[in-house]
């Protein structure tokens, strides 16, 4: 991947190139926070579709809060200063992306019903491109968690 381009540029190629919404963003910060393509790959793969195509958190915003664990969570179960610490963070960038996106909900920005689908993707054609707003949900995330990320080293 080209280190040039920005976090969300990188992220909305991932997608292209066949990589789920969680995983082209989370791979797209995994070697910045220690991971090996592999690991980041596995690790996010279940969160594609709104979490296995459930159609809950969008799989974007999924992959910006494993990102911010991985650089702000404290190993310290009983620290609990440190975990309202992190989820505040989570609450500033789930604010951050709804107010672009309108939600964080994958059936809410696909305007899908309500529930599981089939569990089988879709194949990735040209026309799935055209009708779905992925590819831009999954650079936005990745654009605010760059920015996140150089504000709060």
């Amino acid at each position: 991947m080209d280190s040039t381009l920005s976090k969300g540029e990188q992220a909305k190629q991932l997608f292209l190139a066949g990589h789920n919404c969680a995983q082209a963003v989370f791979l797209a910060f995994s070697k910045d926070l220690g991971l090996d393509d592999k690991t980041a790959l596995r690790v996010s793969a279940c969160f594609g579709g709104g979490i296995g195509r459930l159609r809950e958190v969008c799989g974007a915003v999924s992959a910006m809060f494993m990102a911010l664990g991985l650089k702000y969570a404290s190993e310290t179960p009983s620290d609990h200063e440190a975990k309202a610490r992190l989820y505040a963070r989570v609450q500033e960038l789930a604010k951050r992306f709804k107010d672009e996106n309108g939600s964080i909900i994958c059936r809410e920005l696909l305007a899908l019903p309500a529930g599981p689908q089939d569990p089988s993707p879709e194949p990735r054609t040209p026309d799935y491109y055209k009708a779905r707003p992925c590819p831009e949900k999954v650079r936005c995330a990745a654009n605010i968690l760059e920015e996140y990320f150089r504000q709060n080293p």
